[in-house]
């Protein structure tokens, strides 16, 4: 009996979702293949109708992010529309929000893997840039006119909250961590020229970061 229409997408994608959740929580190198398609409720041996290797599946995880419609549903309660033209804030709000520091398993791959990418061959890093330049055009378009800058003005953006909630992560002290990304996320809406949007922020009150404390 053949498969229904979508089946060998959906099972792709099946596959993709179980890939990132492993490899979000236990890095590249620790999870095998035989584990993500465990927990993907399929068979070692259906991988390679789909994927060539596990660099090859890596590539795609990375890529699915940005360029998902669907990744605004992975952290419950934050919502980001990516056809809204003040998607920028929201993006940054989205990115540095306590649900994404929380939803490890659901994070966007540029927090949880870019170490693994920097040893990884050229598809992997090809597929990270590609994923950074997506989140780069997004905030861009919805930057104020303000002559040649805004390409650079949206790298720095992006840089500073993936890179935040990287160091936030990192961090023992949740307090610290919280604390840093709202100075991330303050910083970040200032250079975007986006202070004016702040009656939109998140119960219609925009956050007040705290004063950083001193590493004891």
């Amino acid at each position: 009996m053949p498969y229904p229409k979508g089946h060998s997408a959906a099972v792709k994608k099946n596959i993709i979702d179980s890939a990132r959740k492993l490899f979000n929580r236990y890095g590249f190198d620790d999870v095998s293949i035989q584990q993500i398609m465990a927990s993907a409720g399929l068979t070692h041996g259906g991988f390679y109708s789909y994927f060539h290797s596990k660099s090859d599946l890596y590539a795609e995880v990375l890529g699915c992010f940005f360029t998902d419609p669907d990744w605004k549903n992975c952290w419950e309660g934050v919502h980001v529309d990516l056809s809204a033209g003040d998607v920028g804030p929201q993006v940054v709000r989205a990115y540095l929000s306590r649900q994404h520091f929380e939803d490890v398993e659901n994070s966007c791959p540029m927090v949880a893997l870019p170490t693994d990418v920097a040893r990884s061959g050229k598809s992997a890093r090809s597929a990270f840039e590609t994923v950074f330049k997506a989140m780069v055009s997004v905030l861009e378009r919805s930057l104020p006119r303000r002559g040649g800058d805004g390409r650079a003005t949206a790298q720095g953006i992006a840089s500073l909250c993936i890179g935040g909630m990287i160091v936030a992560r990192t961090l023992v002290d949740p307090g610290l961590a919280n604390d840093l990304r709202a100075a991330c996320m303050d910083v970040a809406i200032r250079m975007g020229g986006w202070r004016r949007n702040a009656a939109q922020w998140k119960n219609g009150k925009a956050p007040q970061p705290k004063r950083l404390r001193a590493a004891s």
